[in-house]
C-alpha cells in the first residue's frame, strides 16, 4: 500500500491537531461561558430578592397578607429589574404575590419547582436553576425578616429566564464554528509551508526514503575497515562503528553514544575542531595511547559547526602496508636497475665482439661475473638470512646504476635471525640507510663515491655500520636529523625516511649513532637487541 508523501500527511496532521485543539478549546469555553452566565444572573437574582425582602412596606404587607398591595407592587418592580418574575409568599410559602392571579394563595411548592425550606425554615437565602410554572429559570430567594428578633414572616422569589443564557451560547458557538473553521484553513497553509520548508531541508525526500538512507549508511559506516567518529556540536557522540571500538579497544559492551567525547576519549581534539571549524588530514596522533592517522572533517551548516567526523585507523596499520609497498618498489628498482645495467653492458659487449675486440669483451664479462660472484659468495658466507642477503644484493645493483660502489666489509659475519626478530622493520631500516648513504655520496663526490657497510652479531645486540662519502654532518645537525620533515636535500617529499628509521628503531628497543667518517663523511651505527619485539612507544 502507499503511503500519502509528506505534505499530504502533515496537512491532515496538522489540520486534525487543529480540529481537535480548537474543539477541545471551544467546549470548555462554552461550557465556562454558560457556568458564568448563570452564575452572573443567579447573583442579580439574589441581590433583587434581598432588597425587595428588606423594603419595610413589603414586610408590613406580608404581615399583613396584603396581596392587593403586593401583586401590583410585585409586577412594578419585576419590570424595573427585567426580572421574568417577582413572587412573594407568606410564611407558610402561600404566595401572595404571583404574574399569575390564578396561582395566589396556592403553595410556591406545588409547581416552582423548589423547596423553600432554607428560606422560611433556616432564614437563608440562596440561588437555584428550577423548572417553574413560568419555565426554566435562574432564581435568588431570600426570607423577608421582621422584628428586632429577625422573624421570618416570608419568602421572595425573583427569577430570570435562561433562554437569555441559551440564546447568548448559541451566538458564542456560531463564533465558534467559524473560529475552528479558520484555523483549519491556517493549519493547512501552515502544513503545506512547512512540507515545503522541510522538504527542501532534506532534499525532497519522503520519511521512507530517509529509512533507507539511514540504514544504508549505518550498513556503509560498519563496512568500512577505519574508524569513524561523529560528534555533534556540544561534542556528544552521535555516530561511531564496530572498526572504531576494536582500533581505540574500548569496551564494548559501553554504550558510548550519547556521551560526551570528553569524558570516552580526552583525547581526541575533536572540540577543537569544532571551534575552530577548520579540517585536519592525515594527522599523526596518539588517542587512548594508541598512535593512529586521523582525519577531522567539520560539518557546517548555515556557516555554523553543527559537529565533526572523524576517520582513523591504526598507524602500524598503515606502516605495514607501506612497508609491503616499499619492499616492492625496492624489488622493482633492483630488478630495474640490473636490467638496465645489464642492458648497458651487453651493447658494451655487443659493440666491442663487433670491433672484433673479443679478448676485451672476455675480460668484461669475466669481470662483471667476479664482482657479483665475489659479492654473492661474501653474502653466502657472512649473511645466513635469504632476505638479508637479498636486500644487499639489491643495493649493490643500485649503486652500480647510480655510477657509486657499495662495499661489504668481508669481516662481517650476520647469522641467521632469531623468529621473533620483526625481520620487515629490518629491512626497511636498512634500505632507508643505504638509500641515504648513496644520495649523500653522490651530491657530495658525484659517480664513484663509494659505500661501505659492516654487520656484526657477536654479543647481545646485531650492530650495523654505514659509512658514506658525503659532506659530513655537524653536532646540531645530528640532533634534528632524525626529525620528521628535516632533510638537507630540497623539496618537501624528502625528511622521511630517516624519521622513519629513528622511529622503528625505537620500537625495536635499539639506538642510532651518527659520527663523523675519516673520510670526510659520516657513520651511522644502529644497534639493535636479538630480542627485539615490537612495541609500542610515544613520539619524541
Amino acid at each position: 500500500m502507499k503511503h500519502p508523501n509528506l505534505k499530504a500527511r502533515m496537512i491532515m496532521l496538522l489540520g486534525l491537531m487543529a480540529l481537535v485543539q480548537t474543539g477541545l478549546i471551544g467546549y470548555f469555553a462554552l461550557q465556562y461561558l454558560t457556568r458564568s452566565l448563570d452564575d452572573q444572573i443567579g447573583q442579580r437574582a439574589m441581590h433583587v430578592a434581598k432588597t425587595i425582602a428588606t423594603m419595610p412596606e413589603i414586610v408590613k404587607a406580608v404581615r399583613r397578607s396584603d396581596s392587593t398591595f403586593l401583586i401590583p407592587l410585585a409586577a412594578k418592580l419585576a419590570q424595573k429589574n427585567d426580572a421574568l418574575f417577582i413572587v412573594i409568599g407568606d410564611k407558610q410559602g402561600i404566595r401572595l404575590a404571583h404574574p399569575n392571579p390564578e396561582k395566589i394563595g396556592h403553595s410556591m411548592q406545588d409547581d416552582d419547582g423548589d423547596d423553600n425550606a432554607p428560606a422560611l425554615i433556616h432564614g437563608k437565602g440562596y440561588i437555584s436553576k428550577a423548572l417553574g410554572s413560568l419555565g426554566l429559570s435562574m432564581r435568588g430567594k431570600a426570607p423577608i425578616l421582621s422584628g428586632q428578633d429577625n422573624q421570618v414572616v416570608g419568602v421572595v422569589s425573583v427569577g430570570y429566564l435562561l433562554d437569555t443564557v441559551s440564546t447568548t451560547i448559541s451566538r458564542y458557538r456560531a463564533t465558534l464554528l467559524f473560529v475552528i473553521l479558520i484555523a483549519f484553513i491556517i493549519s493547512v497553509l501552515i502544513a503545506i509551508w512547512a512540507a515545503n520548508h522541510f522538504k527542501r531541508a532534506i532534499f525532497g525526500l519522503e520519511p521512507e526514503q530517509i529509512a533507507v538512507l539511514f540504514e544504508e549508511r549505518n550498513a556503509t559506516i560498519e563496512a568500512v575497515r577505519e574508524g569513524i567518529i561523529a560528534v555533534n556540536a556540544k561534542g556528544n557522540i552521535v555516530t561511531i562503528n564496530q572498526a572504531a571500538i576494536d582500533t581505540l579497544k574500548l569496551n564494548n559492551e559501553l554504550n558510548v553514544v550519547g556521551k560526551n567525547i570528553q569524558d570516552v576519549l580526552p583525547d581526541s581534539e575533536l572540540m577543537t575542531v569544532i571551534k575552530s571549524g577548520q579540517a585536519q588530514y592525515d594527522q599523526d596522533t596518539w588517542i587512548n595511547q594508541l598512535e593512529v592517522i586521523v582525519n577531522r572533517i567539520p560539518i557546517i551548516q548555515n556557516d555554523q559547526v553543527t559537529g565533526v567526523v572523524a576517520s582513523f585507523r591504526r598507524k602500524d596499520d598503515l606502516e605495514k602496508i607501506t612497508r609491503k609497498l616499499n619492499d616492492l618498489e625496492q624489488y622493482t628498482d633492483t630488478l630495474r636497475s640490473q636490467a638496465h645495467e645489464y642492458s648497458n653492458k651487453l651493447h658494451t659487449i655487443a659493440g666491442l665482439i663487433q670491433l672484433d675486440a673479443r679478448q676485451e669483451a672476455l675480460a668484461l664479462i669475466g669481470q662483471e661475473s667476479e664482482d657479483h660472484q665475489a659479492l654473492i659468495e661474501l653474502l653466502l658466507k657472512a649473511v645466513s638470512d635469504p632476505t638479508l642477503a637479498a636486500c644487499f644484493l639489491g643495493k649493490f645493483s643500485r649503486a652500480k646504476e647510480m655510477g657509486l660502489k657499495l662495499i661489504i666489509d668481508p669481516d662481517s659475519h650476520m647469522a641467521e635471525l632469531p623468529p621473533s626478530f620483526p625481520k620487515e622493520h629490518l629491512m626497511t631500516i636498512i634500505a632507508n640507510l643505504v638509500d641515504n648513504a648513496f644520495e649523500a655520496t653522490l651530491q657530495a663526490r658525484g659517480r664513484g663515491g663509494e659505500i661501505r657497510v659492516s654487520m656484526t652479531d657477536l654479543g647481545n645486540d646485531l650492530v650495523f655500520e654505514f659509512e658514506d662519502q658525503g659532506s659530513g654532518i655537524s653536532l646540531d645537525e645530528a640532533e634534528n636529523m632524525f626529525e620528521k620533515g628535516v632533510s638537507s636535500k630540497k623539496g618537501d617529499e624528502h625528511g622521511f625516511g630517516l624519521h622513519i628509521v629513528k622511529k622503528l628503531t625505537r620500537q625495536l628497543s635499539g639506538e642510532i649513532t651518527i659520527n663523523p667518517s675519516d673520510q670526510g663523511g659520516s657513520i651511522i651505527t644502529l644497534y639493535l637487541p636479538k630480542n627485539s619485539i615490537t612495541q609500542e612507544v610515544a613520539p619524541a
